[in-house]
């Protein structure tokens, strides 16, 4: 037997000498002939092990290089087709923890309350957590008949104790473009929740409507975008560039991974006046789009720094339908910055990046921003920018910590804004729906007063205590909230926005740039 064996992996070596590989790669097939024809429990199955052995090759590489098994391969294209019916959340698995990266607008679990960086520790009262927790299982648990609900325990930033939310499944919205407005006579407003494969055609519906209704100028918001299709990235900011202008190039190992994007010159908005929103949230395709705006001095970026990924992923899928997503280049924007923040193979640290710039006050003061002196580029005009850390803005706005008091950060982390909204919502949906539009729904609503007294018995019905000091600080956020909650439930997405803006600070930023014509083709302060 153990002749027949090492004649088997003789003859492996001399097959695998002419077929080029390596002496690391002879010694894998030589590890796994091995344990499959001669480890001492037969039970072991060599498929599983290589399953759970390929993820720890790629902890070695960027954050971003991953893999997936034929059943999350599966799980992923069903989702995508919409054939299945979830809570409308992503999630990865970290350190043996469920954590929720991205919460799609006005899905379930928006709904409900969750919120973006939430740890997911129980699903109906049993503990999921440790080395048996895995992105498959998870979204498999997390999936159900429509109207079904699923009760999760939520560890959450900032919460003192464990929150428990029940979420009813349901499908999420499908667009990307979750709302366009007119701000003011002049002003256009489009939300963009992520890059998809229908977003291009969603993004300039919107912008032709608001010119036709007057806009002049656009105020574009990618915060909390958390990035999606290159291509769609590419031929949005196409629409705001004159021709020949470089929109993104992208650099890998290989020559034919060098290509440089420019404009065609056929964008129908080269002339408005442009803002471009963005967060710590907003990462890789509104990275690129953002920095195609800013390097070429095309309009002004204003927010909070964005998150950093600038690499590009290439998926190779496998005949069981396994698939490996690997990066194989990197994204740099027309000055020349890869926007990509370091990694150095520490997976854990860079997802604890984002918590880190909230310990360091960077989302409060500019002056904590940590810039990499050494990466400094120019735009067209030649304004300094940064490289190696995403996308810093021309105007920074910090995090709203004057109205954010701990009453409010309290109902918040219980859920308890949207859950009172939703409640006032189903009590009078039947006058409510009447409404046509969210400024006629607001004159039907009572007075910021009579409904924050109201709300304020309800969070203390449920466990928050009045405490009118921060209550008072907080209720121009509080009313602003339950009202956009209201006008979404009944009206949709879409009616949301236009009353939570009318209290944001970063849209009040915007507006202030552009009345007085701060951000005109071409930018040359900041």
């Amino acid at each position: 037997m153990i002749g027949c064996v090492v004649l088997g992996i003789l003859i492996g070596y001399n097959y695998s000498k002419r077929n080029g590989l390596t002496e690391n790669e002879l010694k894998l097939n030589t590890i796994l002939n091995l344990i499959s024809q001669e480890y001492v429990d037969d039970s072991v199955k060599i498929n599983d092990l290589t399953e759970s052995v390929i993820p720890l090759f790629l902890t070695g590489l960027d954050p971003h290089s991953s893999y997936l098994s034929p059943q999350e391969n599966t799980s992923e294209q069903e989702e995508l087709k919409g054939n299945t019916t979830s809570i409308g959340v992503s999630v990865q698995v970290m350190n043996d923890t469920i954590k929720i990266i991205e919460v799609i607008p006005g899905g379930p679990s928006d709904k409900a309350g969750i919120k973006a960086g939430d740890k997911i520790v129980s699903i109906d009262d049993i503990l999921w957590t440790g080395p048996q927790v895995n992105v498959y299982k998870v979204n498999d648990r997390l999936r159900g008949p429509r109207g079904s609900n699923v009760k999760l325990g939520i560890v959450r930033a900032g919460a003192e104790k464990q929150l428990s939310f029940v979420v009813t499944r349901g499908n999420a919205p499908k667009n990307t473009v979750d709302c366009y407005y007119m701000v003011d006579k002049t002003t256009g407003y489009v939300k963009v929740s992520q890059f998809g494969k229908t977003t291009y055609t969603e993004f300039v519906k919107a912008l032709n409507y608001l010119q036709n209704n007057g806009a002049k100028r656009f105020i574009i918001d990618l915060r909390g975008n958390g990035g999606g299709l290159f291509e769609t990235a590419k031929d949005m900011a196409n629409e705001f560039l004159t021709r020949d202008n470089i929109i993104v190039s992208t650099k890998g190992r290989h020559r034919r991974d060098e290509v440089t994007y420019r404009s065609d010159g056929n964008g129908n908005f080269q002339d408005q006046e442009l803002v471009v929103l963005i967060d710590e949230y907003s990462a890789s395709a509104s990275e690129i789009f953002a920095g195609a705006i800013q390097d070429n001095d095309r309009g002004l970026i204003i927010g909070r720094r964005s998150f950093g990924k600038g690499l590009v992923q290439s998926q190779h899928v496998f005949s069981d339908n396994s698939a490996l997503i690997l990066t194989t280049a990197k994204y740099y924007t027309p000055s020349g910055r890869c926007i990509q923040r370091p990694y150095n193979n520490d997976r854990d640290a860079y997802q604890k990046e984002i918590l880190d710039r909230k310990d360091n006050g960077e989302l409060y003061n500019k002056n904590n921003i940590k810039r990499d002196k050494s990466q400094v580029y120019q735009t067209t005009t030649g304004r300094k920018v940064y490289g190696g850390g995403g996308i810093e803005p021309d105007i920074f706005v910090p995090c709203d910590t004057a109205s954010e008091s701990i009453y409010y950060k309290a109902v918040v982390n219980y859920g308890l804004i949207q859950e009172y909204s939703l409640k006032y919502a189903t009590e009078h949906r039947a006058s409510l729906s009447k409404m046509s539009d969210y400024k006629q729904l607001l004159r039907n609503l009572p007075a910021n007063d009579e409904i924050l007294n109201d709300f304020v018995k309800y969070a203390a019905y449920k466990g928050v205590p009045d405490r009118w000091y921060y209550i008072h600080q907080s209720q121009d956020l509080i009313t602003s909230n339950i009202k956009g909650y209201i006008a979404r439930d009944i009206l949709g997405q879409g009616a949301y926005y236009p009353i939570v803006n009318r209290t944001d600070k970063t849209i009040e930023a915007a507006l202030k740039a552009l009345n007085k014509h701060k951000a005109a083709f071409p930018i040359t302060n900041y």
